[in-house]
Order: C-alpha cells, then sequence, then structure tokens
C-alpha cells in the first residue's frame, strides 16, 4: 500500500524520523547535516519531539522523587511537562529574533525550532538519566551535557539562521542564553512573587 503524497506521516512514525536524524546530527556534527534536516519540519515535530523528551524527563524525576525530601512526585512530572516546552520555545525564540534582527539572518523559526529539537531531545534525555547518579550525575549534567548543548546549538545557529559566520553565530547564541535567562527570572519572579 501507498502513501498519498498530500497524507502526513503518523506521530511514531515522525519520531522515528526524527530520532535517526537526531542520531545524523549527533554523529557527524556540522551546519551541513543541519542543513539536510532543517526542512524535513516544522514547528510542531519540533514541539512533539520536545513534548516527548519532557514526559521522558518527568517521568524519570517523579519517579525517583521519592529520594528527595523536598520535592514530591507530581511536582516533578507536571514542571518538566510545562518547563521543558516553555524553556525551548522561549530560547529558539531568542535565537529566532536576535538571529534575524541583529545579524541579519535568514531563517525562518520552523527551521530553528526544528534543528535545536534534533540534539536538545537526545540531550536533555541522557542528561536525565545521567542526572540521577549522585555526584557525578551532576557533574556531567552541568558541565558536558552543557557544553555539548552550546557546540550543537552554535552549528544549529549557523545552519538555521544562516549565519555561517562564527563571530555573529556564537553571539547569537550567547545573546539568546542571556535574554532567556532573564525572561526566566522574571517569570519565576512573577509566579513565585520573589
Amino acid at each position: 500500500m501507498t502513501r498519498s503524497p498530500f497524507s502526513t506521516p503518523s506521530a511514531p512514525s515522525q519520531i522515528s524520523d526524527m530520532f535517526a536524524q537526531s542520531t545524523a546530527v549527533l554523529a557527524r556534527p556540522a551546519p551541513s547535516t543541519f542543513e539536510r534536516f532543517e526542512r524535513r519540519g516544522g514547528t510542531g515535530q519540533a514541539l512533539m519531539y520536545v513534548l516527548l523528551a519532557a514526559a521522558v524527563s518527568g517521568v524519570i524525576a517523579a519517579l525517583f522523587s521519592v529520594f528527595h525530601s523536598d520535592v514530591t512526585f507530581f511536582g516533578q512530572l507536571f514542571s518538566r511537562l510545562i518547563g521543558i516546552p516553555a524553556q525551548f520555545l522561549v530560547f529558539t525564540g531568542a535565537v529566532y529574533l536576535i538571529g534575524r534582527y541583529l545579524f541579519g539572518g535568514t531563517g525562518r523559526y520552523s527551521e530553528v525550532a526544528y534543528t535545536f529539537a534534533l540534539f536538545f531531545v537526545p540531550l536533555s534525555i541522557v542528561g536525565t538519566l545521567l542526572g540521577i547518579i549522585p555526584i557525578f550525575g551532576w557533574f556531567v549534567q552541568s558541565v558536558v551535557i552543557a557544553l555539548a548543548l552550546a557546540f550543537f546549538g552554535f552549528l544549529a545557529v549557523q545552519s538555521s539562521m544562516n549565519l555561517r559566520d562564527p563571530v555573529k553565530a556564537g553571539v547569537t547564541l550567547v545573546l539568546s542564553a542571556l535574554a532567556y535567562s532573564t525572561v526566566g527570572a522574571v517569570l519565576i519572579r512573577a509566579l513565585f512573587g520573589l
């Protein structure tokens, strides 16, 4: 049975395709690798993939909440289900806006979201799994995974925003991180009155 060219692939098929694309991006890190995939999906597919990472992270954190007296099962689950997609959207939105309006990038937001999802999802799942290991997991999660996210983010900015100048791509990434931190601080203050 052949599929109509107008039909859309099922969610499991899209996840499977994105996982294969993630594997390629992680195995051959380069802007050209991201270029191969940036138009194979859009914002919806990226968000679906990020929601998968949020669900995996939420379940793992919730299951291990019994070992911590300061967190709850549902608190860990829901904070990740809401927080991870929100953080992803804020950061990729900052990359798009800063890359486009400060440095003349020509990419579309859908390309930014999709390319970032390809490395963010597997690295965040690995970080969550390793994060359950005391001390070592914290180091890996805080340092190694953070450096990997920065490295792949740099390549994704070059590809998705078409900013081949390494300085412009790097500054876009740094300014996006600062904007993300600022938005996060404002939201925490607004939500918790801190």
